[in-house]
C-alpha cells in the first residue's frame, strides 16, 4: 500500500525523470525540491511560529537554489523549460 506521498512524490519523479531509471538528474531535484517548498510554505501560512519548519525551508530553498545555478550555467536551454513549467525564476 502506498501512502499518497509517495504517491505525489513518483508522479513528480514520472513527470520529470530523464529516463524510466532516473532518480537523481538536476532536473528532477528541483522539481521535488520545489514540491516540498511549496507544501512548506502553506504549511508556514498556518503556522507562523514554526521556526524548525521555517529553517528547513530556507535550507531547501538554499539547496534549490544552487541547484538552478548550475542548471542555468550549464543546459540554459534545459532550465529555461523546467523554469517556466515550475513556474519560478532564476
Amino acid at each position: 500500500m502506498t501512502t499518497t506521498k509517495k504517491k505525489l512524490k513518483n508522479e513528480i519523479i514520472k513527470d520529470y525523470a530523464i529516463n524510466k531509471n532516473d532518480t537523481g538528474s538536476i532536473e528532477l531535484q528541483v522539481a521535488l525540491l520545489t514540491h516540498k517548498i511549496n507544501h512548506l510554505i502553506e504549511h508556514l501560512k498556518k503556522n507562523k511560529k514554526d521556526n524548525a519548519t521555517r529553517n528547513g525551508l530556507l535550507e531547501m530553498v538554499g539547496k534549490r537554489k544552487k541547484f538552478i545555478h548550475y542548471l542555468s550555467k550549464k543546459r540554459p536551454e534545459e532550465f529555461k523549460v523546467l523554469a517556466k513549467k515550475l513556474k519560478i525564476k532564476n
